[in-house]
């Protein structure tokens, strides 16, 4: 018998129908896979099982009870969100109980040994490397990833445990954490939904699966009883190419950027060349040093040592604003944080970057403005009802479209790409690829750093791998197998390609 149950559930906004007649069954004790592109209307039906909204029609079932009737119903599905939603300047351990009074630490004073000990038999369950003292800030992103997980686990009500792209900006080691993590809640008679776009991690931990498109169920069954293209067909409505490369197709030519020395938080003595008409891919365990590298660059870190230059001459460092108006963007892996601005319209997240483009003597032209908006809109395929519309409740695709659109009327020299598809559904991602792939042929010096060594193959010209701050190699990708790549990864010792 499901233990979560929905029946012709609907949910309808002024014009548009986000889920119609969707009916899923959530077993106890397996993984249920939720799949379906950005903007199929998961984000939506998580909302609805989990409270936070109101179906239009349809019903849903708690263990076989209405939770409209008995709201604490809802006290048993637990979401954890793609997004890292800890508070940074607080410690592991409150993070891990906030709020105080729902995980039993309420009252007027707050044991702090209490909870630093129990938060420690958290941390042991679930492989996270961090002390319940240490600041969140301070930690590495797969403990962050971890510690939302444990944090839900917290509620002794807790039966459902929803997981959005869990594992969207960690590597394989990391993933297999999560892994661990999720068989041991389907041995304690949990159910896990989990939601991902990378297909290797659907049919390793997948039980069940429901896909959705346009706000429609489209199909569901066993997961062993489907293949990878089929499912992928399910989820787009088409057949899409998994095998496609999108490196540059024209000829690498001068050099665009030498970086020689450079070292930093995280980080020391990194050297390497970005030449014009190829990607140059950075891969590396989290923590590995590769964000930091290219924040440095950029000049939102600050360098200890070394330089950098940018076609022949000195590049100034520790100032992004400089490095904007010299021609370098860099795209943060966080878009929710650092890429958008959530409350404004997707037509001000744009016209913000292109004020030069639309001041004119009287301030901005709201004819101009619309204009090149609109451009952006279309030359970048980003789909919405309208500019106008809040770039928030766009797709992760949409909304990483319209920050490269909004980068590239800027006209960039040097533009770096941190985990640029995280969370973002396959048609996608190889639209992104093409992105990249035509600004590289354009003249543009594009860096990927990703975490999916499959990304880094199908995308960079090289790849060059880094180990615990320390570069470990560069690679022709084309002429390197995975397993050198990955040993490499973990700082085993490689001599780089001719290259």
């Amino acid at each position: 018998m499901a233990y979560l149950e929905t029946s012709g559930l609907g949910r309808d906004f002024p014009g548009v129908t986000a889920l119609n007649g969707v009916d899923l069954k959530i077993e106890l004790g397996r993984t249920h896979i939720l799949a379906g592109e950005n903007g199929a209307g998961k984000s939506t039906l998580v909302k609805i099982l989990t409270g936070t909204d109101q179906a239009s029609r349809g019903s849903v079932r708690i263990d076989g009870r209405d939770p409209e009737a008995d709201p604490s119903l809802y006290r048993s599905i637990a979401y954890v969100p793609q997004e890292l939603t800890l508070f940074p300047q607080m410690t592991v351990a409150e993070n891990l109980f906030m709020p105080f009074d729902r995980t039993g630490h309420g009252g007027a004073l707050v044991n702090r040994r209490q909870l630093m000990e129990e938060a420690q038999t958290y941390l042991d369950r679930f492989g996270i490397e961090a002390r319940p003292g240490d600041l969140v800030a301070r930690i590495s992103v797969s403990d962050q990833q971890l510690l939302q997980i444990a944090r839900a686990s917290t509620n002794a009500h807790m039966k459902v445990l929803i997981l959005d792209e869990p594992t969207s900006s960690l590597t394989r080691v990391e993933v297999e954490r999560v892994f661990k993590v999720i068989r041991g809640f389907l041995d304690r008679d949990h159910a896990v939904v989990f939601i991902s776009h990378k297909m290797e991690e659907v049919f390793e931990i997948g039980d069940d699966y429901t896909v959705l498109r346009n706000g429609e169920k489209v199909e569901s069954g066993k997961v062993a009883d489907i293949t990878e293209a089929d499912l992928i067909r399910a989820m787009s409505g088409r057949h899409v190419e998994m095998d496609d490369h999108f490196r540059p197709a024209g000829p690498v030519t001068d050099m665009i950027m030498q970086v020689r020395n450079l070292s930093g938080a995280r980080f020391e003595d990194v050297s390497f060349d970005l030449r014009r008409g190829e990607i140059l891919g950075f891969a590396g365990l989290v923590g590995a040093g590769r964000s930091e590298v290219m924040q440095t660059i950029f000049g939102f870190l600050k360098a200890t040592g070394g330089s950098v230059s940018v076609e022949g001459k000195p590049w100034p460092l520790g100032d992004t604003s400089r490095s904007v108006t010299a021609g370098m963007l860099y795209l943060s892996e966080e878009r929710k944080h650092h890429g958008i601005f959530p409350l404004l319209s997707l037509r001000e997240n744009i016209g913000l970057s292109i004020l030069p483009l639309t001041v004119g003597a009287l301030g901005i032209s709201d004819r101009r403005e619309r204009s090149e908006v609109q451009t952006i809109i279309d030359g970048y395929g980003i789909r919405t009802a309208g500019m106008g519309k809040r770039i928030s409740n766009l797709s992760g695709g949409n909304q990483q479209k319209a920050i490269i659109g909004r980068a590239m009327a800027t006209k960039p020299r040097i533009l770096i790409f941190d985990e640029p598809t995280k969370g973002i559904d396959i048609r996608t991602k190889s639209e992104i690829y093409r992105i990249m792939k035509g600004l590289a042929e354009d003249g543009v010096g594009v860096i990927l750093v990703s975490s999916e060594i499959n990304e880094l193959r199908r995308c960079a010209s090289r790849i060059i791998t880094m180990h615990n701050g320390r570069l470990t190699g560069e690679f022709d990708t084309e002429g390197t197998d995975n397993e050198t790549l990955v040993g490499a990864i973990f700082g085993t010792e490689a001599k780089a390609d001719a290259v």
